[in-house]
């Protein structure tokens, strides 16, 4: 955020630069609100730009095998462009690399999701998908593996049968062998 920051201000010296360079060109014509004007608007720009190249930008940065499955849009009215264009502030990817399935269980699915957001850290959360009872639940210390590889002490969420994340876990594919 803080580079982000640097780089908008930077756009607005890089604007008035031009215009001042522009204005010793032209002999000092162009009139004293131009360079204000121009630095406002290129920084102005830029901060859009941000905005709206921040999903592909992000999309771009994953390896192959992380597939988004899920784009939040937000619309706001202090950015009035945003309702006819919103812009993307979250996203739910899975990490098709990190699919394990075990021989004894075939229809679960240790998988990782990634979690990213707009000026919020992201994060890499692991999960089980139980792809035939359309259910999730999240790894975490409450959960255990019995002799057969089953999960103790999950906390299942339900989930839609055409959810993307369940239906993108359970591709045929993943690892086996856990």
């Amino acid at each position: 955020m803080f580079l982000e920051l640097i780089a908008t201000i930077a756009s607005g010296f890089a604007a008035a630069g031009v215009v001042l360079i522009l204005n010793k060109a032209m002999r000092g014509r162009l009139p004293r609100w131009f360079m204000p004007a121009a630095a406002g608007l290129a920084m102005f720009s830029y901060v859009v730009w941000s905005e709206y190249s921040w999903l592909p930008r992000m999309t771009e940065s994953f390896p192959d095998g992380v597939e988004v499955v899920s784009v939040n849009y937000e619309t706001s009215f202090y950015r009035p462009w945003t309702y006819l264009s919103p812009l993307a502030n979250r996203l739910v990817a899975v990490d098709t690399r990190m699919n394990r399935r075990n021989e004894a269980l075939p229809d679960l699915v240790l998988t990782r999701l990634v979690l990213r957001a707009r000026w919020e850290p992201g994060a890499d959360v692991p999960v089980i998908f139980d792809c035939a009872g359309s259910r999730r639940a999240a790894l975490t210390d409450a959960v255990a593996f019995a002799a057969d590889g089953a999960p103790v002490g999950a906390d299942w969420v339900t989930l839609p049968p055409d959810d993307p994340a369940l239906a993108r876990a359970c591709a045929e594919g993943g690892e086996r062998g856990v």
